[in-house]
């Protein structure tokens, strides 16, 4: 096939990035073009687009394995990308901390668990790609200097704890060892740097890209364009698309401008309208998960959802209408999601419901100083307080904290089927520290479709894309229908480190 016509069948791709490119702050569309007589300013060995966890895995890992020049290119002004101000949490399966506390797990437990929040959609290889992999991704990081928690949480929809937490709760104490670590082995990387498009050869292969120079997100850009040729390869590291308020609303009409959102201003997916320009395969874009720990009364991801994630097992959740508990607190979080999202007043106007956690117990997170610090949640002496201040009906609520403290002695939950594990000896009781909970979307489950070689599938050809790999976020198809908490990080890590894998086996 010609490069011509590689191009040319391609354009109906372009309808795609038109009809649904513009976001908050509109991103330039980029277009690829073919390499015949374009002239190189710069070649180099690798290309990395994006600077968040599977970016920075990726440059780690090929260099590790003997390339000398690799490049990370970041459009914004910082490095890290969403995956900075991520919460921080890593599962995997068989980790010493897990042994340590007597936790038995496995790659298939991890896979299967992955498998039902899916809801027969997601793609197992994948998925158990990812978990085989996991302990190694954690291992960078350890390597790195990342700090982590001496303690395993257990999120909802796991069946065991296998989750760590850095000590900072949030990404940046992954991303910032591990920018350092890519400083220290040689890793160029450049800001301000804003992908503008593939540059391809005769027979459909990346052969390299265009990215504009002193780039200012959100800002019409006189900056220079540069065509860099990578002679090994591109992999694409760019993300979601969950601040692209245009396109979340053409696959979900409900999520427009008012509702809130976790990610970083640059989450907006040009690196991904740009691979289906190529031929590359859409795969689940309707399916946009909402953070069910995520808090009403901040921006952001914020300190209210580490602090919900944390506290959610040996916590309540209560629909402040009846004073009643309405759903498993530790369950995926679609389900948790939806039934937040079903909580509303006599009007049907939304009416956050209330996570209600013992003082003594939810003081063990660092944020819930700073939950309370920042009036973003509140502490109540009593529980009369409490249900005066949120006009929740008492005695149902009286009646309920009792029935729940039972469960918490049986260790059988009978509302809702709540693993009580983690709730062993931590009755909900006085002084109670209390947050509003509302979903923000947070995650795309869709994006490219890539196989376990982290190599980006043609549509037209059903193989791959020579020279282009993908990583991360900006691929798609491979949790299903509702992402597991926590199973981002490995996720975006082992594809990072797979596609410089790849590449260097290419």
């Amino acid at each position: 096939m010609s490069n011509v016509d590689l191009l040319g069948r391609r354009k109906f791709i372009a309808g795609l990035g038109v009809a649904a490119g513009a976001a908050m702050v509109a991103p330039a569309m980029a277009v690829s073009e073919k390499a015949d007589g374009v002239k190189w300013d710069k070649e180099v060995e690798v290309v990395i687009i994006g600077s968040g966890f599977a970016g920075l895995a990726a440059a780690i890992e090929a260099t590790k394995l003997g390339a000398k020049d690799v490049h990370i290119f970041e459009k914004m002004s910082y490095f890290g990308g969403n995956s900075a101000i991520n919460g921080g949490l890593f599962a995997a399966p068989g980790t010493p901390m897990q042994k340590k506390e007597g936790v038995e797990d496995s790659v298939e437990r991890m896979v299967n668990d992955q498998l039902a929040s899916g809801r027969g959609i997601a793609d197992e290889a994948l998925l158990r790609h990812v978990a085989s992999h996991a302990v190694e991704a954690l291992q960078m990081t350890l390597d790195a200097g990342s700090e982590y928690h001496p303690y395993l949480q257990q999120l909802g929809g796991h069946s065991v704890a296998r989750t760590y937490q850095t000590t900072v709760s949030c990404g940046a104490g992954i991303t910032q060892p591990l920018y350092k670590e890519c400083k220290r082995v040689g890793v160029n990387t450049h800001n301000r740097s804003k992908f503008e498009g593939f540059l391809v050869g005769k027979k459909g292969e990346v052969v390299g890209v265009k990215m504009r120079t002193n780039y200012h997100f959100g800002e019409d850009q006189p900056g220079k364009v540069l065509n860099i040729r990578a002679t090994k390869g591109v992999i694409m590291a760019t993300g979601g698309f969950a601040q692209n308020v245009d396109l979340r609303m053409a696959q979900d009409p409900t999520l427009n401008a008012e509702v809130g959102c976790t990610n970083a201003p640059g989450a907006t997916g040009e690196g991904m309208f740009e691979m289906f320009r190529l031929g590359a395969i859409p795969v689940h874009l309707a399916h946009i998960q909402s953070g069910s720990w995520a808090s009403p009364d901040e921006g952001g991801f914020g300190y209210v959802s580490n602090y919900s994630i944390y506290n959610f097992p040996h916590s309540m959740a209560v629909n402040r209408l009846t004073g009643k508990r309405f759903m498993n607190e530790i369950a995926d979080r679609k389900t948790r999601a939806d039934a937040e999202l079903s909580c509303r007043n006599e009007k049907g106007e939304a009416l956050p419901p209330i996570l209600i956690t013992s003082y003594k117990d939810s003081k063990k997170h660092p944020n819930t100083k700073k939950v309370i610090k920042y009036n973003v949640g509140w502490k109540f002496d009593t529980i009369e307080e409490l249900a005066k201040h949120f006009d929740v009906p008492l005695k149902p609520l009286k009646a309920q904290i009792e029935e729940y403290n039972s469960y918490v002695k049986s260790g059988e939950d009978k509302q809702f089927g709540k693993n009580m594990t983690k709730a062993k000896d931590k009755y909900i009781e006085a002084p109670f520290t209390v947050v509003r909970l509302w979903p923000k979307v947070h995650y795309c489950q869709g994006g490219v479709q890539v196989n376990v070689k982290a190599e980006v599938k043609d549509s037209f050809t059903g193989k791959s894309i020579p020279g282009l790999y993908a990583a991360g976020e900006v691929c798609g198809g491979i949790h299903g229908v509702s992402r597991l908490g926590s199973c981002s990080i490995p996720e975006c890590m082992v594809m990072g480190m797979t596609a410089a894998r790849s590449i260097m086996k290419a």
